[in-house]
């Protein structure tokens, strides 16, 4: 079984919905008994509105959306696009599925992103997550992300919830 990560084209727009919805749902699920969030920041219109606009949010050569194939199936998904500070990129929806948690997808996502992020001139990686995504706050640790200040102005009843990492590229 073997992880390919390759940028997203219009063909891939139905499984790139598939992965989003599912990592909103994923969301929802761990954060039962939070603050609401999820409806906060990914309310179902919005969000709605959100997926459809990832191409130019995420566009080159400033961004890219990234999509993990295993065995030719689409299974995991990562973008990044540029901060209004000079030189940083956000890194989002990192989401692998279920049936491909443990290959390796989500490594080879954030690694990808990594690269092509410091080849497209950026010095320094963001990322935001909750609380309850350990796995991912333990893949993010292990590629020596570093907890930092909050790079956005979060809701005070959010803050306890949320984590903030940083990475130089």
């Amino acid at each position: 079984m073997t992880v390919v990560i390759d940028s997203a084209g219009p063909k891939d727009m139905p499984d790139l919905e598939r992965l989003c919805w599912a990592y909103r749902d994923l969301l929802v699920e761990r954060s039962a008994g939070l603050p609401p969030m999820v409806d906060t920041y990914y309310g179902v219109e919005s969000y709605t509105a959100l997926i459809a606009d990832l191409p130019r949010i995420h566009a080159r050569p400033r961004g890219d959306i990234l999509v993990a194939r295993l065995n030719g199936r689409t299974v995991g998904c990562a973008m990044y696009y540029p901060l209004a500070q000079d030189g940083v990129t956000e890194i989002k929806r990192v989401y692998v599925d279920d049936s491909a948690r443990g290959t390796g997808a989500g490594r080879a996502l954030m690694e990808t992103a990594m690269n092509r992020a410091r080849d497209d001139g950026y010095n320094r990686m963001v990322l935001d997550t909750i609380a309850p995504l350990a796995e991912a706050i333990a893949l993010y640790t292990r590629l020596g992300f570093a907890p930092c200040a909050p790079f956005y102005e979060p809701d005070p009843a959010f803050v306890p919830h949320l984590r903030f990492f940083d990475h130089p590229l």
